[in-house]
């Protein structure tokens, strides 16, 4: 009875056996109708008799592959004829053709029981799936007109990837990864991927694009990635990673107008005034071209914490770099008139005529240092046509303070602040 039942059970798993190579067999024969044969290949990716087998899985790739091809032909006929094609099903088996045939391939390369590799389905599928490269850009800007950017990400990820795979190995260069259209599509599934607000895909990609050569293009600078994989860690609000990218950008781009001021705000931000100065001055040393910007930012960090003897070099040095360092010429104005009100509060509170009198000239002096700086400062903005409410106005209410404050303390600059009061729009009767 035992032996019976032994022979029945291997003759059933037999028969389901037969029957899943028989539908890999049905599901080839069918190619002609696509729907049909999908259907009949599925059991055959699961049932573990034929899953194993690459010929189950190239037929599975073939049958998308002939749905891409055959749409492709009525598009072409569309294009002429104005009439036939499915542009949509053509990329939905280009897209569906792409797993399969790579794990055909995989499969096909595990050496039999000789430890011999015999890959009987690679020829094929190499023609194929060459054949479909160039569409992926295709699908891709299809599914970028649809704001569907996942599925743009989809394709160009797989026209970036499919030159690297295993079954290219030998082959590699006819796909001229050197070409500007190349690295374009690699840019542009980077940003398809941020524009579909997937950040842990968009990172992964960064980081892909980083870890390749740079090829010169028309299309992105080699920094914009980094500022991009800065920006992506800034989003998820990873700390730690975003100023790892900063600085990785700012090493590697000194110039860079983004790395190095976000970096000092991310310092600043946290509380680390010292390590902000400290990083100033090294980015000062990596990119001097850019002295006026980073030496207003340390002179500006000095200011904050009333550090006026360190303040005033800084301005200065900025100022020596570049006569017409806006931020260092309203720094060094504004710095002067601190420490001028510091006088001034000295000289209000001292009861001794001569201790009054000392204090109100060093009021007054360090008022008048700070006229040709922010008179200068006020002609730039003029002169670049700044806006007046944001830029203008400001710098002229500051010479306004230092004009009225010098003629309290009987340095006549009467005619330059009534001046002064009429760009404001102040007149006579309401003062």
């Amino acid at each position: 009875m035992k032996r019976t039942f032994f022979v029945i059970t291997l003759c059933v798993f037999a028969t389901f056996s037969f029957a899943q190579k028989k539908a890999v067999k049905d599901a080839k024969s069918a190619m002609k109708n696509v729907d049909e044969a999908r259907e009949l290949i599925k059991p055959a990716l699961v049932d573990p008799e034929t899953a194993n087998d690459p010929e189950t899985w190239k037929v599975a790739g073939d049958i998308e592959y002939k749905s891409f091809d055959d749409e492709r032909t009525l598009e072409m006929q569309r294009e002429i004829l104005k009439k036939g094609g499915n542009e949509e099903k053509m990329y939905i088996g280009l897209y569906n053709m792409y797993d399969p045939y790579i794990k055909a391939d995989e499969l096909g390369q595990i050496p039999n029981e000789k430890g011999q590799v015999k890959n009987k389905v690679r020829k094929d599928i190499v023609k194929n799936m060459r054949d479909g490269h160039r569409f992926y850009i295709n699908g891709g800007v299809f599914y970028n007109d649809k704001q569907d950017f996942k599925k743009a990400t989809d394709f160009f990820e797989r026209y970036w990837e499919l030159p690297t795979l295993a079954m290219f190995e030998d082959t590699r260069a006819d796909f001229n990864e050197q070409d500007s259209i190349y690295q374009t599509i690699k840019y542009y599934a980077v940003i398809s991927a941020i524009q579909s607000k997937d950040h842990p895909r968009s990172i992964k990609l960064l980081k892909k694009i980083i870890a390749e050569p740079y090829i010169l293009n028309s299309t992105y600078k080699e920094s914009d990635v980094y500022e991009l994989l800065a920006s992506e860690y800034q989003q998820i609000d990873d700390s730690l990673a975003y100023v790892k990218a900063l600085n990785d950008g700012a090493e590697k781009f000194p110039g860079n107008k983004y790395f190095t001021p976000n970096l000092i705000n991310e310092f600043i931000r946290g509380g680390k005034t010292a390590e902000a100065i400290a990083y100033l001055d090294q980015a000062i040393v990596n990119d001097p071209s850019n002295t006026c910007e980073l030496m207003g930012v340390k002179a500006s960090l000095y200011a904050e914490q009333k550090d006026y003897t360190n303040a005033e070099p800084a301005y200065l040095q900025a100022i020596a770099s570049n006569s017409d360092c806006e931020k260092a010429l309203e720094g060094l104005g504004v710095l002067y008139i601190l420490q001028a009100q510091d006088f001034k509060e000295k000289a209000g509170q001292t009861t001794s005529r001569s201790e009054q009198a000392q204090f109100d000239k060093q009021t007054s002096e360090l008022y008048l240092k700070s006229l040709p700086y922010l008179e200068k400062y006020r002609n730039i903005l003029k002169e670049r046509d700044a806006d007046y409410d944001t830029e203008i106005k400001p710098a002229l209410m500051k010479l306004q303070n230092v004009y009225y404050n010098l003629s309290l303390l009987n340095v006549d600059k009467s005619k330059e602040f009534d001046a002064i009061q009429k760009e404001l729009g102040i007149s006579a009767d309401n003062q």
